[in-house]
């Protein structure tokens, strides 16, 4: 007989540190999906690498979500699961692929970097989270840096890389949305479930590019496709799963701000393993975004999110 889980996850308080490790965790591994990507972009196209990382994700994580039993979402979790699917999962992972095709590793972290100010502001609109005027003035400078940041391009005088930045862009508003969509629903159900689930979604959503994956696999280096397999197994199923976790435990708006460390790991990563940097106008356009998720955050204090 099948067996399933109760829809109510455990709610026994972790210890302090669990939630500060599995933040650590995501970090170190989202920071080197960056450089992983930007590498991988001459084997692979955008839609065949997202669908070949989901479903290498999918798989992993179902090896650790199915001897749990199977989870029993209500049919109003059910549809803010193919939500996060849809969107952070495919929507996200082909809109970055994409443009880290048109500019390097540590630009686009810097551009995803805005994310923590607009689940600042999706928090206070949906999750009862306080909504400061730091909070405004953030918000004002986090797009004032990607502002700068976009015209940072190459001398060429090409649009490349503004298309590139308005990819992570894209990338970083349907993250925030989707992180604002699964906060509730982690106080329900497991992280690991609910990760599996949605990443499932995304792999099922990205199938249409599944001749392409075969042709690119067919001619890319052994390498390569063990990259792609790093992806879907370290930064998407364990990271995505470490990250859930942490949201359980901490407010959104909060764990969001945690993650303006990823362009520093990965400009440092991108250096070593890539020898690529971002241009030096980025780094002014990344410093003034990271100070305006400074300021957004300096003074909030975050209300507990009530039981939906």
């Amino acid at each position: 007989m099948t067996q399933t889980v109760d829809s109510t996850r455990d709610t026994t308080s972790p210890p302090v540190w669990a939630p500060l490790a599995a933040v650590a965790v995501t970090l170190l591994l989202w920071s080197s999906a960056f450089v992983a990507i930007r590498h991988l972009g001459h084997d692979f196209s955008a839609g065949a690498l997202s669908l070949g990382r989901l479903a290498v994700g999918a798989i992993v994580l179902a090896a650790f979500a199915l001897p749990r039993g199977l989870p029993r979402p209500t049919a109003r979790q059910w549809r803010s699961i193919v939500v996060i699917g849809l969107l952070w999962y495919a929507v996200y992972m082909v809109a970055l692929n994409e443009g880290e095709q048109r500019v390097d590793a540590g630009t686009a972290a810097m551009l995803i970097q805005v994310s923590p100010v607009l689940i600042a502001v999706l928090a206070a609109l949906f999750l009862s989270e306080r909504f400061t005027v730091q909070l405004t003035v953030g918000l004002a400078l986090a797009f004032s840096g990607v502002a700068v940041i976009a015209l940072s391009g190459d001398s060429s005088g090409t649009n490349s890389d503004l298309v590139g930045v308005l990819l992570c862009l894209v990338a970083a508003v349907v993250y925030s949305v989707s992180v604002v969509i699964q906060k509730p629903l982690v106080a329900k159900l497991s992280s690991l479930h609910v990760t599996w689930l949605a990443c499932t979604v995304g792999a099922l959503a990205c199938l249409p590019f599944a001749g392409t994956l075969v042709s690119e696999v067919g001619d890319a280096a052994a390498s390569s496709v063990w990259w792609m397999v790093y992806l879907g197994v370290f930064p998407t199923a364990i990271a995505f799963t470490t990250y859930g976790y942490a949201l359980q435990h901490m407010t959104a708006s909060s764990l969001g701000v945690t993650t303006y460390v990823v362009p520093v790991i990965t400009i440092v990563m991108s250096l070593v393993l890539l020898d690529e940097v971002p241009p030096p106008m980025a780094y002014l356009g990344g410093a003034l975004a990271l100070v305006g998720v400074a300021v957004a955050r300096r003074t909030a204090r975050t209300r507990p999110t009530p039981p939906t």
